[in-house]
């Protein structure tokens, strides 16, 4: 089933402000056992934009929807070369103070898992392990028609070989790696196919418009069951696909804690939103729980 997507959301009803009282997130982690639900937001201070923030990819770029890249050859081609180049800056991003957080977290055994709806493997890169990736990464790719999978980096390879010389200059790049090229700057470039059945390639990613896959979402159900917590991090949760953990969390009885600077969807069923910058809380908050400083450096 595809779902359609979900690109803006406007509160309905007087929301509680955010506070800047990081203790209920450090009692919460104290105790153990609680899962992350991080969101685009963690990722801004890698120099990764999220959508909907004031200066969010949303105000100048739509995303591609499964229906558009699926259902046209020149969708998929403008996709194929904005994303090419996006690859090449979103592949040098570098894991913040956020996700080296979340990562020191794990090891000290205050996490039950990390659930995130982010592309870029920020959070492996960080050391954090058993990450579901809810919408995919960016980092593979899948043949729509046998199902073939293979690395971005054989892609980008052959993309570069059938388009020698393209190296125009984007306007920014989005949180799904996608650039913001003009179709002049598109011009003829070269799509590639599956070099197995000669098959059209796609990201391993849930586009906007597509159904993440049933098993993940019930995978992720289980995980809430279990957590004693949720903790969200950096995510507006205006997406049913993250947005169905934290209510299904509130419906158990399971405290939802949201770190994110602006108002969510999900506030009505938080206990609490810390409306900080994630870095600098989330290191403030492992010092509150004795993690020593560059706890677990990444290699």
């Amino acid at each position: 089933m595809r779902m359609r997507p979900t690109l803006s959301w406007t509160p309905t009803v007087d929301l509680p402000p955010g506070t800047t009282d990081l203790g209920p997130v450090v009692d919460a982690l104290s105790t153990g056992g609680v899962l992350v639900l991080s969101g685009a937001g963690i990722s801004t201070e890698s120099g990764i934009p999220d959508y909907r923030g004031k200066d969010g990819s949303l105000t100048r770029h739509t995303p591609m929807t499964y229906q558009d890249f699926t259902g046209s050859a020149h969708a998929r081609r403008r996709y194929w070369a904005r994303s090419h180049l996006g690859w090449r800056t979103f592949g040098r991003a570098l894991p913040n103070a956020g996700h080296l957080a979340v990562a020191a977290y794990a090891r000290h055994a205050h996490l039950a898992g990390v659930i995130t709806q982010n592309v870029d493997g920020l959070h492996q890169a960080a050391g954090s392990e058993d990450v579901v990736e809810l919408h995919g990464s960016l980092d593979r790719v899948v043949c729509l028609s046998c199902g073939a999978f293979s690395a971005r980096r054989d892609l980008a390879r052959r993309l570069e070989a059938e388009n020698p010389g393209f190296d125009p200059v984007a306007a920014g790049i989005n949180p799904d790696g996608d650039a913001d090229l003009t179709d002049a700057q598109v011009g003829d470039f070269r799509v590639v196919p599956c070099a197995g059945c000669g098959g059209v390639l796609k990201p391993d990613v849930v586009f906007f418009g597509e159904a993440v896959p049933p098993q993940r979402v019930e995978h992720c159900r289980r995980l809430v069951r279990e957590a004693s917590s949720l903790l969200v991090l950096g995510s507006s949760l205006t997406v049913m696909s993250g947005l169905r953990f934290v209510r299904q969390a509130h419906q158990e009885g399971t405290p939802v804690l949201i770190v994110n600077q602006d108002p969510t969807r999900g506030d009505p069923h938080a206990l609490t939103r810390v409306a900080l910058p994630l870095g600098p809380a989330l290191t403030a908050v492992a010092r509150r729980l004795g993690i020593p400083d560059g706890d677990g450096p990444v290699d």
